[in-house]
């Protein structure tokens, strides 16, 4: 089968998926193996000396290991019938893809806290940010929402597609195990400062290009001046050398403030505000933002069918 159809098809097929069944709960995921490979070798690793090297030799091997094994597969795939290459690697793409599942988490913390009041939100935010949520007022719930989905657009959607892009179901996946290693070991704590830095400064250069495009990309398709003019002025503002970017587009768009300070791990934690405008969120906003994240995706998606397509007719 030609690299487009090989490649383009699955990415489609990955992508109606996700819009169609996003994450449910009780499914099997690869990362959740990932998760154990990783605690499992944190366990044995992360204690005496030489704890940067353990770390470094941890998260190099399961990167190492995961494009390996996919680059198996795929090879083993193409001595198949081509319907079937399609289907499996359909079913890592859409694996490898968080929009949809994002957005409804998202939106079910703004619909439980209208509906069931502070505390039901809080315990609902608490499934998609690591932030300490006992504390926080509605505004702040709300404001942690935006930024998740931010910040995750780009790490949990961008990043991965572009990914796709330059490496197929292998560089997908191996970018997924990178992302995971910095969610569960990349912490600044005494527990994982040395062992986890590694993990921490491979995620921050695999998300490097992602996370500017995506703040590009809530600009453009937002046709907002604002948003550009905050990505200059707050991007580089926040404490990751990326996450500051898209949220400071949000920020421009809807004319808010993020940041600020919070706890984390019973910690509070100084963070510098991301834009100018300290306005009430408002109940209906998740949806003006579920539909740019949803625009940002499809327009990820569309641009790289266009690019396999031009390489195609220009080898044609």
């Amino acid at each position: 089968m030609d690299r487009f159809p090989r490649l383009a098809a699955p990415l489609l097929a990955g992508y109606a998926l996700d819009l169609l069944l996003a994450d449910p709960e009780g499914w099997p995921h690869p990362v959740r193996t990932y998760g154990a490979l990783i605690a499992a070798g944190e366990r044995s690793l992360n204690r005496g000396p030489q704890r940067f090297a353990k770390g470094a030799l941890l998260a190099g091997g399961l990167v190492g290991g995961t494009f390996g094994a996919f680059w198996l597969m795929d090879k083993a795939l193409r001595r198949l019938p081509p319907a079937v290459g399609v289907a499996v690697n359909s079913a890592w793409v859409y694996y490898g893809l968080a929009n949809t599942g994002l957005v409804r988490e998202g939106q079910a913390v703004f619909a439980v806290l209208d509906q069931d009041g502070l505390d039901a939100g809080r315990r609902q935010l608490a499934r998609i940010v690591g932030r300490d949520t006992a504390r926080l007022d509605a505004q702040q719930i709300r404001t942690a929402v935006l930024e998740s989905l931010a910040e995750n657009l780009s790490d949990g959607v961008v990043a991965p597609l572009l990914a796709y892009a330059l490496a197929g179901v292998p560089g997908l996946m191996a970018y997924k195990m990178v992302n995971t290693l910095d969610s569960m070991v990349g912490y600044r704590s005494p527990r994982y400062e040395q062992f986890g830095k590694f993990a921490a400064r491979l995620d921050d250069a695999a998300n490097l290009v992602p996370a500017r495009l995506t703040a590009a990309l809530l600009g453009a398709l937002d046709g907002s001046r604002r948003s550009f003019r905050f990505i200059l002025k707050y991007g580089n503002q926040h404490k990751s050398p990326n996450a500051g970017y898209p949220e400071a587009a949000l920020a421009g768009v809807l004319n808010c403030r993020f940041g600020g300070p919070n706890y984390y791990h019973g910690q509070l934690v100084a963070k510098p505000y991301i834009g100018e405008n300290p306005r009430p969120i408002g109940p209906q906003e998740i949806h003006r933002v579920a539909r740019l994240n949803h625009a940002v995706c499809a327009a990820v998606v569309v641009g790289i069918v266009g690019w396999l397509w031009g390489r195609k007719t220009r080898k044609c």
